[in-house]
């Protein structure tokens, strides 16, 4: 089977102390409901965990999620661990208690796309079928 022909990967990860993943683990769920292999990282990981997770998983997206307010450096700080181990093109999405004004900061920080409390779960699972297709046409050009 090709890699063509595999379910998307995508890796589900909570960065720094934040101990509530009921959202991360519904986004693992409805993903992997609708066909996707789900590498669920667990709650309190560090960004290099991260990476080098999602780099050893061979994942199509990274999907992070933070209740706790520390997004703005957390989630860049994935997005950088990446970049260090040769995975700059592994799209990042993220989620969370993010206010609006965040956003754009985060998007200019290297994210591909943001979801906040209330987002429909077929716009996120629509996001991360786009973002793991555009990953994958990416590996095909190389």
């Amino acid at each position: 089977m090709t890699k063509e022909q595999t379910p998307f990967r995508v890796l589900i990860g909570k960065p720094g102390l934040d101990g509530h993943d009921r959202g991360a683990k519904f986004i693992a769920r409805a993903l992997r409901d609708q066909g996707f292999e789900v590498i669920y990282t667990g709650i309190r990981r560090t960004a290099a965990e991260i990476a080098a997770t999602a780099i050893q998983e061979d994942v199509d997206v990274v999907g992070l999620s933070s209740l706790s307010g520390a997004h703005l450096r957390l989630f860049p700080e994935v997005v950088n661990e990446l970049a260090s181990r040769g995975g700059s093109d592994i799209p990042v999405l993220g989620g969370g208690v993010i206010p609006e004004e965040d956003i754009a900061t985060l998007l200019e920080n290297g994210l591909s796309g943001i979801f906040t409390p209330g987002t429909p779960a077929d716009v996120i699972i629509s996001s991360f079928k786009k973002a793991s297709q555009q990953h994958r046409n990416h590996d095909n050009l190389k």
